[in-house]
Order: C-alpha cells, then sequence, then structure tokens
C-alpha cells in the first residue's frame, strides 16, 4: 500500500477555481444548507489532494489525525481490525467528510482508510475545521451529530414531496407550553353554575376549568358537559360548579407534547386537557389547537371506533388509520410518533373489537388479559403488519374458572375480525386463537422459564417476540406480573442472553467486502428488505440489551435509550442507534403507504429508486447497524 505525500506538499485551489468549488460543495450536505461565505471559508482553507488507487490516506499508525477530508470524486475504503474479520470494510463516496470522529476526538483513527479508485479531495486542518464550526452552526451541528443531521435533512425532503397531501401543518413534536396562548379561564369549585356558564359565553370557551386556591386544577366542565349533566338534569343554576364539574380531571404538564395529548384525548374520550406547570394551571389545549387545520384527526378515528357497533365499520375506519398516518408524514413527525400513533389507534380498534366480541360470547373484562406481541406489543407497527397476540387466561379467587374453550372460540372470532379489517393472520400460528398461546400466567412463567433455562438456539428463534408482550384489553395486572417475573429471570440466565445474541446475528447488516450496500436482485430492481435486513437487527439488538440489564420497556428506542447509559455508550453513539432504527421505519412507512414496495414484500424497497440524501443515510444507518452487531460479538460471542 502506497502512502501520499505530506499534506504540506498539497496545493492549495488558484483564485479561478474557487467559486466553482463553492458550487460543487453547496450539491452536497451540509454545504448546501451553510451560508454560501461559510462554505467558501471551507475551500478558500482547503488544499487539493490525490490518491491512486490502493494508495493510504488515513491510518492508525499516522497518529491523530490533523486533516479532515472531502471526497470530490473517487472513493475511499475505511477497513479497521475487527470488521476485516466480522463486517469488512465501508466505502466513502463523493459527498462524504471523513474522519469526522477521529478529528473531533483529537485521536488516531481506529479505520484504515485507502483510495478504492482514483480520487480527488479536498482537504482542511483540524484548527481551521474547528474555526468553521464556530463560525457556521449548520457545519458545527453536522460534525458532532452526523447522522441525526442526515435525519433531519431527509424528514425535511420527505415532508416538501407530500406537501401536496398534507392535511395539516401541526407538529405533534411540539411542547404543549407553546400551544398555551392565554390564561385559561378558570373558577373556584364554589362559583355558581350560572357565573361559570356566562363567562364561558362571554369568553367564547369551550370549558370552565376549575382550580383549587393554589390553582390546581380539580375538575373541569366543558360545553358537551352541560346538556348531560345540567340540562337534562334540570339542575338549578345556582348550584355550585363544583357540584357538576367531571373530575378527576385529566392534566399534563408544560413539557409534554401534543403527541402526549393527542393520545389522551383519544384514550379518555376528552376534547380538552389542562396544562400545568409546578402545579398551577397555565392553560388548555382542545382537540381544536392540536388538529385545527385537518379534515381528519385522531380524535375523529377514535371516536370513530369506540361508536362503531358492528365489524363493516370498523373495517371502514381501518381504512381511515391508514390515511391518517400519511397525513403525519406530510407534516414532516417523526417515525417513532407515526408508529406509536397507528399502533395506539389499532390498539383502540382492537379492543373495541374484543368489547364487542367478548359481550357476545358472555366473556367478562377480568376472565382474561389480552396480549399484543412482536411489533404491536411495541408500539411500532406500521401499515403492512399481521397480527402477534396471545391471551393470560384468569385464574379468579372467586366463581367459576373462565371456560377456555369458550375463550378459544371468542378469541378466533377476534382474530378473523381483524384479518377481514387489514391486519392479516400470523402465518405461524402466533394468535391467542392458538391453543398453545391461551394459557394461565401460572402456565406463561413456567413457558418463559423453559425458554430462559432451558430453551434451544431454535427455541429462542421462534419465541423472542414474546419477550416483547404487553397488555392491550382485560385484566392488565397481569400482564405486568408476568413482566416482574420475566425480566430478572432473563437477566440472570447469561447461557440464555449468549443465545438470544447468536440468534440475532444469524443476519448481518447488508453491506459487503467494499462497504457498499448489499442489495438482492428482485425483478429487476437492486432491493433491500428493511424489515429483515434492517430494523428487526436493531430490535434484536435492543431487546438482548434491555432483558440484560433488567430494562422492562418494550420498544426499541425507549431500549436503546435505556440501556445506552448502563452500557457506559456515549449519547450520541446510542442517539444514533435509535436515529438509524427510525430511518428505516420511515422508509418502510413511505414505500408501504405509497405502494412501491418491490413484489409481494411490504418491506422490500428498490434502492436505486432513492434520492441522494436517503441513499447516503441508508449506508450510514447499515454502518451504525454493523458496528452494533460488533459490539454484539464483542460483548457475547466468546
Amino acid at each position: 500500500m502506497t502512502h501520499s505525500p505530506h499534506p504540506a506538499e498539497w496545493p492549495r485551489p488558484p483564485d479561478n477555481l474557487v467559486a466553482q468549488l463553492c458550487d460543487e460543495l453547496q450539491g452536497h450536505s451540509p454545504f448546501r444548507e451553510m451560508q454560501p461565505a461559510d462554505v467558501r471559508a471551507f475551500v478558500e482553507a482547503s488544499r487539493h489532494a490525490y490518491f491512486r488507487p490502493g494508495e493510504s490516506v488515513v491510518a492508525p499508525e499516522d497518529g491523530p489525525v490533523r486533516h479532515l477530508f472531502f471526497i470530490r470524486r473517487g472513493a475511499v475504503v475505511g477497513q479497521r481490525g475487527l470488521s476485516d474479520v466480522a463486517g469488512g470494510a465501508f466505502q466513502y463516496e463523493a459527498g462524504d467528510l471523513l474522519p469526522v470522529s477521529a478529528v473531533l476526538a483529537e485521536r488516531a483513527p481506529t479505520t484504515r482508510y485507502s483510495a478504492a479508485e482514483d480520487t480527488f479531495a479536498l482537504v482542511i486542518t483540524a484548527e481551521d475545521m474547528r474555526a468553521l464550526a464556530e463560525r457556521s452552526a449548520v457545519f458545527g451541528d453536522y460534525l458532532n451529530r452526523r447522522i441525526l443531521r442526515f435525519l433531519d435533512l431527509s424528514r425535511a425532503a420527505l415532508q416538501v414531496a407530500y406537501a401536496s397531501q398534507a392535511l395539516g401543518e401541526q407538529s405533534l413534536e411540539t411542547p404543549l407550553e407553546q400551544l398555551c396562548h392565554k390564561t385559561p379561564v378558570s373558577c373556584a369549585p364554589s362559583t355558581p353554575l350560572r357565573q361559570a356558564l356566562a363567562q364561558m359565553h362571554e369568553q367564547r370557551v369551550g370549558s370552565m376549568l376549575v382550580v383549587d386556591a393554589a390553582g390546581m386544577p380539580v375538575g373541569i366542565l366543558t360545553r358537551s358537559d352541560v346538556l348531560g349533566r345540567i340540562t337534562l338534569a334540570e339542575l338549578p343554576l345556582t348550584l355550585p360548579i363544583g357540584q357538576v364539574m367531571v373530575q378527576p380531571v385529566r392534566t399534563l404538564t408544560h413539557a409534554h407534547t401534543a403527541q402526549d395529548a393527542a393520545l389522551l384525548m383519544t384514550t379518555h374520550g376528552i376534547r380538552h386537557v389542562p396544562v400545568t406547570r409546578d402545579g398551577r394551571a397555565v392553560g388548555v389545549v382542545s382537540e381544536r389547537d392540536l388538529f385545527a387545520l385537518q379534515r381528519l384527526s385522531i380524535k375523529q378515528v377514535s371516536s370513530s371506533i369506540r361508536h362503531a357497533d358492528d365489524l363493516p365499520s370498523l373495517q371502514g375506519v381501518a381504512q381511515d388509520i391508514r390515511r391518517f398516518a400519511r397525513s403525519l408524514l406530510a407534516q414532516g413527525v417523526q417515525a417513532k410518533q407515526i408508529t406509536s400513533l397507528i399502533s395506539h389507534l389499532n390498539d383502540v380498534l382492537t379492543a373495541r373489537l374484543i368489547d364487542m366480541t367478548a359481550s357476545r360470547h358472555g366473556i367478562g373484562p377480568l376472565a382474561f388479559c389480552w396480549l399484543a406481541l412482536g411489533s404491536e406489543g411495541r408500539s411500532e407497527q406500521t401499515i403492512a403488519t399481521d397480527q402477534d397476540n396471545a391471551l393470560i387466561v384468569a385464574e379468579l379467587t372467586e366463581g367459576p374458572a373462565p371456560d377456555k374453550e369458550r375463550l378459544l372460540a371468542f378469541a378466533r372470532e377476534v382474530n378473523e375480525a381483524l384479518d377481514a379489517c387489514g391486519y392479516p393472520l400470523c402465518r405461524g400460528g402466533i394468535m391467542a386463537s392458538n391453543r398453545a398461546l391461551c394459557l394461565t400466567a401460572q402456565e406463561w412463567e413456567q413457558r418463559f422459564a423453559q425458554w430462559i433455562d432451558q430453551g434451544s438456539p431454535k427455541d429462542l428463534l421462534n419465541s423472542s417476540i414474546y419477550f416483547d408482550f404487553r397488555a392491550l384489553a382485560g385484566q392488565s395486572a397481569l400482564a405486568t406480573r408476568l413482566r416482574e417475573v420475566v425480566t430478572p429471570r432473563a437477566a440472570r440466565n447469561p447461557r440464555f442472553l449468549r443465545q438470544l445474541a447468536l440468534n440475532g446475528l444469524g443476519q448481518s447488516a447488508p453491506l459487503n467486502w467494499l462497504g457498499r450496500i448489499d442489495t438482492t436482485t428482485v425483478d429487476g430492481k437492486e432491493t433491500l428488505d428493511l424489515k429483515l435486513q434492517g430494523t428487526a437487527i436493531f430490535v434484536d439488538v435492543a431487546r438482548l440489551y434491555a432483558l440484560a440489564h433488567g430494562v422492562t420497556a418494550t420498544g426499541t428506542r425507549e431500549r436503546l435509550e435505556a440501556v445506552g447509559p448502563l452500557m457506559g455508550v456515549p449519547e450520541r453513539e446510542y442517539q444514533a442507534w435509535v436515529g438509524g432504527f427510525e430511518f428505516l421505519q420511515m422508509l418502510r412507512l413511505r414505500a408501504q403507504l405509497d405502494g412501491t414496495t418491490v413484489g409481494d414484500n411490504p418491506n422490500r424497497i428498490a434502492v436505486d429508486e432513492l434520492n441522494d440524501i436517503d441513499r447516503r443515510i441508508l449506508r450510514e444507518t447499515l454502518r451504525v447497524l454493523r458496528s452494533l452487531q460488533q459490539r454484539v460479538k464483542l460483548d457475547y460471542e466468546r
């Protein structure tokens, strides 16, 4: 392998090429978002460098990295010790900057970078890089959170692409304090109804918040409550509002988001949420505040589900859930929020089906706990998702034990109804109507104990999604108690964790030895299965480390954010795990909503049809994923 000339020998770009180089750089991020003067500063501080195929660009033996390289043309391959054995290289192409982490940390690189072909680069010193980072917030932000910055750019491009389909512009990530534009209209519990209603009319508000002497919400009365609680009840308007107000009142703090308010509204069937700061009321957020510009809102979809009284009605609402997901994409909402809301609405629909069906079968809610498994258990459902569910049969202390045959018949009807609503039956039979998945709490504990203490690798491969269980309907305490038994038992068994890790390593991040995306040709297109070769790997790793560290969360994002600090991983690194997972989820959602998946696989996309930003972040995400798998190998493959 040959070595390049000393950096001092590299020539500076001549003045007549500066403008051309600036235009060239502005075709790539982060330069396209930077001020023109800052881009020019980068070019004027740079030197030209040329590398022959096989020539070293940066290597560990060179010591601390003193220069940042921008690839103009050609390609650079990065290889490091473990990756040579356990994952190959990674290729950097035109528009990439390297080695960012080593320059920022002022250390020698752990990766050996060499030219894969004739390569031309612009090179600036570490000192000039830091000076530009202080001058340009965009450049500094990119250096410190590269993959997260790419995510922001991808989401912005996606929002532009969906702008014509947008049903609203409100971001569900907005803190509630930004939606509270005025002091809430409130009164004391002793206030006569006549006075409170007159004030509501004068102020043109839809609710009266009732607070105590300290300003803490104790109740609420809305316009919709007046008819049922006062008019039809023929109550005198001299009564104090405290006697008719709705209580307890559901509140959120100023730091909660619009998404939190939306979920609270749909969960409890309410339209107004008081917002507090240090316990005192500072505002009221209504459904109109959240979705004023949307023709289709989460509350409307949820209300339609709750008022549905037959299967055809629920089939129609299931289509609304898909339309609502499209509107959220148009708003630029993150994958986490979209999949969480899709899962929430699917929960509401499933719970409604369970309630309707249980009533017909004469089964009460205390007789069972309906478990969501897999992606629904993790609240990570996309549009194309099949069923994964199970039942915990209650062991009642009073009265006859629930009839298992009746429960199985009930579960079968629910599974078939969900199939009719667009949630296909699980091909592997992981459904509550399967006799093997309709067990008492004690039987489930024994099943998990067998998997953890005695399960073979094949058993664990087939049972891993059961560890993502979540109560969806019925007696939720049964699921809580089961989680309290399963989590510590798993953490205490190194054999189980090692087998779980080895199973998760069965599918490698799809990068070839040159660091390029390893695609599969389907229907004449170079494709990738975003679930099997992407999100499923993140899910497996997150589940492994969560169980190893006694983390009870089931969501992949929540698991990664919880285990990162426990593993001593820098925040920037574990947030890159989260960002990569959410990017792959977003690609899956978009392809499923647009109908651009390839073949009969709802998770397979054509890589060449991605835009430049999405291709670059896909490669970066797969690189992060491979590094994460290498961490698993170091921890468990010995």
